[in-house]
């Protein structure tokens, strides 16, 4: 194979986050943006050793999992969201297998593995968004042209494209209201013939339109970010925002001026045309004021989900000082406040610690403090001991000097939430080297129709405390002659699978054990402190070892 050549093939599966594998010539070619099932061709593009990758040129086929249509005008040429013709279930699925193959093989790869050599650990699945479509609070929408020289567009960009962008009048992973107001700026700015920013001439005016919406509250903030170029005031264009019928509530409009050169959403000035910088969004009982650049989770439906799963893996943390870490607007440590007795939120972002200050006081929250600074260099400056420890950190995960500073704290447990599973995979084997197992996992789709998923993780230093049952008996009294070893780990996990369809875990069945009196072996799963804590074996899988046990005459 060469580049430049075209090929068609049949998408065998897809990796995360969106890398298509096709068998052509006893070759593996990545191609990017198809779905499983798919007929496609592609050029081969890159060529790297025996590493192929082609580009998607054409979808010749549709897959078997496309079972609805599209539900956009601009799909499938929008990068935004590629997966809006699998059912939603399909979607689940697919993530779901593909994070549980990333894990498998951080885990494995860390020597965490039983006695066949499979990665031992808990996989919880995947759990929903609660709204698959119009889920969005936040949407950055770009001014630029759908083709060269074409009229002024606004909304994303084209897939593979850096220039063309496409108009997002229609998008469904935001509310009615965003799109009402991206028609009226988009008519706006088009009467008023004003350019778009041109990146690599550095003219122009107009760059982007952030829009943040409260999905409890209804309450938008409309930023309208541009270069100095030209001085106006917007307010017509106020006027005609305020006068459009919406579900929610304008409360603030805000003119950002950004003169770097570089494409990204930032403000050199901020001038509020109308209203406040601010609104209000509530999650689990909680409110939080949120500014133009504060970080908070693009979908508030599927943070509930995501911190509800959280804060069931964190369990009891009474009496613990908790560090958050990446703490953002301060999200999870307020929703642990209640239950610790204290919670130091780290961030870099110094706005979002202003409001994840202001977000506690909101609240009545008296136990959180949060120290605006980088994670690598506070960690050294923090005179207090976390008892207990969770992780928030961006995409590319944590920074590889801050997490052994992390790691030598040395917490009994920790939870990691990650946005990019690939930077969690990788993070996870310095964690396994260190001396951390991975006790349970749980996939979180806060993306719905797009590539990204979110991931909890719950670590544990050694095994947990299985609050041993003390059995005494007499040996003289006893048959030793039915009291025998019995069945090996994996036969015992078979007879279980094939009787009750239950898996059960090599730790569930050494706690069972111990119940039992059955030795398990000096060292075999024991906690490493008289504190440690551990998934207990639920009730219905405790009876089904049994059963097992009864069976080979373990007991």
């Amino acid at each position: 194979m060469k580049k430049g050549e075209i090929y068609q093939g049949i998408i065998e599966n897809v990796d995360f986050p969106n890398k298509g594998i096709v068998q052509i010539e006893d070759k593996k070619v990545i191609v990017k943006n198809a779905m499983p099932g798919q007929k496609v061709r592609f050029m081969i593009n890159k060529k790297k050793g025996s590493r192929l990758e082609g580009r998607l040129l054409e979808v010749l086929e549709k897959s078997p999992l496309e079972t609805r249509n599209p539900v956009c005008s601009i799909f499938p040429d929008c990068g935004g969201c590629m997966y809006q013709t699998m059912s939603y279930e399909s979607q689940l699925e697919m993530k779901a297998e593909q994070i549980k193959k990333l894990i498998d093989q951080a885990v494995k790869s860390g020597g965490q593995v039983d006695e066949q050599g499979n990665p031992d650990y808990i996989f919880e699945g995947i759990k929903g968004s609660p709204k698959e479509f119009a889920y969005r609070n936040k949407m950055e929408f770009s001014f630029g042209d759908e083709y060269k020289d074409g009229p002024l567009s606004l909304g994303l960009h084209k897939k593979g494209s850096t220039y063309d962008v496409l108009n997002a009048l229609d998008c469904k992973l935001v509310h009615e209201d965003m799109n009402k107001i991206l028609a009226c700026v988009l008519e706006y700015c088009r009467e008023q013939g004003y350019a778009y920013y041109h990146k690599m001439q550095h003219t122009g005016f107009l760059r982007h339109l952030l829009l943040r919406r409260g999905n409890t509250t209804g309450e938008m903030l409309v930023n309208l970010v541009t270069t100095s170029q030209i001085e106006t005031d917007f307010q017509e264009l106020k006027e005609r925002l305020l006068n459009l019928k919406l579900e929610g509530k304008i409360v603030g409009f805000l003119h950002i001026i950004n003169d770097s050169l570089s494409d990204v959403v930032k403000s050199d000035e901020t001038r509020i045309l109308y209203g406040q910088d601010y609104f209000y969004e509530e999650i689990l009982g909680l409110k939080f004021k949120i500014t133009p650049f504060s970080f908070f989770q693009p979908n508030s439906y599927g943070a509930e989900v995501l911190y509800e799963t959280a804060r069931e893996y964190i369990g009891d943390t009474k009496d613990m000082t908790v560090f958050d870490l990446y703490s953002g607007t301060g999200t999870i440590s307020q929703i642990l406040a209640a239950v610790a007795k204290e919670v130091i939120g780290v961030e870099i972002v110094e706005e979002a610690v202003t409001a994840a200050g202001e977000n506690a006081k909101l609240n009545g929250i008296e136990n959180c403090r949060f120290i605006a600074g980088d994670v690598l260099k506070v960690l050294d400056e923090i005179e207090e001991k976390p008892d207990f420890i969770v992780l928030d950190p961006p995409r590319d995960g944590i920074h590889p000097k801050a997490l052994p500073k992390i790691i030598d704290y040395g917490v009994e447990q920790m939870v990691y939430i990650s946005c990019k599973p690939t930077s969690l995979a990788r993070d996870l084997e310095m964690f396994l080297a260190r001396g951390y197992r991975v006790e349970k996992v749980c996939c979180v789709d806060q993306f719905c129709q797009t590539v990204h998923v979110e991931t909890v993780v719950l670590l544990s230093k050694g095994e947990v405390d299985s609050r041993k049952i003390r059995v005494e008996f007499s040996l003289e009294d006893m048959d030793m002659s039915e009291f025998q070893d019995g069945a090996t780990y994996p036969q015992i996990k078979e007879y279980v699978l094939e009787h009750t369809g239950l898996k059960v875990s090599n730790l569930y069945i050494s706690q069972i054990k111990r119940k039992c009196g059955i030795e398990v072996g000096k060292n075999y799963n024991l906690p490493k402190s008289e504190d440690s804590r551990q998934p207990q074996c639920p009730p219905e899988k405790e009876k089904a070892i049994r059963e097992a046990f009864k069976y080979f005459g373990m007991i």
